[in-house]
């Protein structure tokens, strides 16, 4: 890994939406985690024009941690948004988004940039054992979401990402050049952006690295079953993006 001195190697995104009453706890855990390693890094956390006292919370945090910062957009625009603007705000080597709520423990980041030191461009990690063994789900989902999950994702790999059974997992590294090509070119700002990232990925014949999560199902998520629909609608419009040249390879 390179040194301090030579450039910041790793940068982590945090993107968040009313989070106040969890955010402290990931926050202390991803410090721990975080300043017992040996490499420079910088936490962003992007706020989606939160209601409560995400941004708060998180600006008070900042104080007592120099490498943190927070981004406070006043108005929702989606999780797909606040991720492209944390990205490509990112300076460091290798740009790892992680969702808010921990439910992939930031401990996973030793395994996830492994993979990068074995010539990967992108790497993802996966809650379903056809990924990668060893993928473990804590608290499953209700039948009712895993059956809309595999239902879905069978869409998605027919339509823009063959070969991946989680696309959706907030737990995704990147090189700062993959990062740059793709999230420059992402248009989706909500429901399916994880699908548009991995179908630029393959597009770009980035190289996908996969390691197994062990997931914690939180039962506060933001995610309702709506968002499945209105993710496979996105999908089709990824879909016709990839058909029609949308996307370009420059």
């Amino acid at each position: 890994m390179p040194s301090d001195s030579v450039k910041l190697y790793l940068s982590l995104v945090i993107p968040a939406y009313n989070e106040e009453k969890r955010i402290s706890r990931t926050l202390a855990r991803v410090k721990e985690y975080l300043s017992a390693q040996n490499y420079s890094y910088e936490v962003l956390m992007v706020v989606d024009g939160a209601k409560d006292r995400t941004a708060e919370t998180a600006e008070n945090f900042a104080r007592s941690w120099a490498p943190f910062k927070v981004i406070n957009n006043k108005e929702n625009n989606g999780k797909g948004y606040v991720v492209r603007q944390g990205m490509l705000a990112a300076t460091g080597e290798i740009r790892v988004f992680s969702d808010a709520d921990n439910s992939t423990d930031i401990g996973h980041l030793e395994k996830l940039l492994a993979k990068f030191q074995d010539g990967f461009d992108v790497v993802i990690g996966s809650r379903d054992y056809r990924d990668a063994v060893g993928a473990t789900q804590a608290v499953s989902q209700s039948v009712l979401k895993r059956f809309l999950g595999d239902m879905g994702n069978l869409l998605i790999q027919f339509l823009a990402v063959p070969g991946i059974w989680d696309t959706q997992n907030g737990f995704k590294g990147f090189t700062a050049q993959a990062a740059e090509k793709i999230f420059s070119q992402t248009t989706i700002n909500r429901w399916a952006f994880d699908v548009e990232v991995l179908a630029l990925a393959k597009k770009f014949n980035f190289r996908i690295g996969i390691i197994p999560v062990y997931w914690k199902n939180d039962t506060q998520s933001h995610v309702k079953l709506s968002g499945y629909l209105n993710a496979l609608w996105e999908t089709v419009k990824i879909w016709w993006n990839l058909r029609t040249g949308k996307y370009k390879n420059i």
